[in-house]
């Protein structure tokens, strides 16, 4: 695991109605301060990556549809700096995965339906504080084809 990433359970809470699906609240140890909450749509097999925020924190959930989250560690002094984490996150494995500055990350759409990830991020949007790499950027060691094992 990416030194600094921080993966926790989330509750799901079902009935005969639907479902409350929990994400973050203000008393949780992943809490860090509130920026906005913005939901990003994937479409099955399309790749959003590379980008790496220099002062935003993370919250990723993913209520509907799954993806395959990828991090990458290129910071300079880090114990995990070179390493590559997957996570494979959905309505089956509900996560909140928290996501410290300086980390690369991108998420491709996987399974048949459109994923939603909804990101409560600690700052609101800054443009100034965002990188982007295009997803075969060879500085990333990572190929997002699909793996047939």
């Amino acid at each position: 695991m990416i030194d600094g990433v921080k993966v926790s359970p989330l509750r799901q809470i079902p009935d005969e109605r639907g479902k409350v699906m929990h994400m973050l609240r203000s008393d949780a140890e992943a809490f860090i301060g509130f920026g906005e909450i913005y939901f990003s749509c994937v479409y099955p097999g399309a790749v959003k990556a590379w980008h790496i925020h220099k002062r935003m924190t993370l919250n990723y959930a993913v209520p509907q549809g799954n993806i395959k989250l990828v991090l990458y560690d290129g910071r300079e002094g880090s114990p995990t700096r070179g390493e590559v984490q997957e996570i494979f996150l959905g309505p089956d494995n509900y996560c909140l995965v928290t996501i410290p500055p300086m980390i690369w990350n991108g998420f491709k759409g996987i399974g048949t339906q459109t994923a939603i990830v909804a990101n409560c991020a600690t700052i609101a949007h800054d443009p100034t504080e965002i990188e982007r790499l295009d997803p075969a950027d060879p500085s990333i060691p990572y190929d997002w084809a699909i793996v047939h094992g």
